[in-house]
């Protein structure tokens, strides 16, 4: 298992962190995601075959992307 906490700056409300939570949980292999909106970060946590190349281009698509 595998666990990485990545700032998202485009996060600016609850709702924010809730569309974000539902797109990456969608992924295979996801096992848990948090976020945070006053810190703008969001944690996952997961294992094979997610992958954090596949999360990051998730927050991509969405209009979200790490720092």
């Amino acid at each position: 298992m595998e666990e990485k906490t990545v700032h998202v700056p485009a996060i600016s409300c609850r709702h924010c962190v809730l569309t974000v939570k539902r797109e990456i949980e969608e992924l295979e292999g996801v096992i848990s995601v948090d976020g945070n909106k006053e810190t703008k970060e969001i944690s996952v946590r997961w294992e094979a075959p997610a992958t954090l190349v596949q999360i990051t281009d998730i927050l991509m698509v969405i209009g979200f992307p790490a720092e």
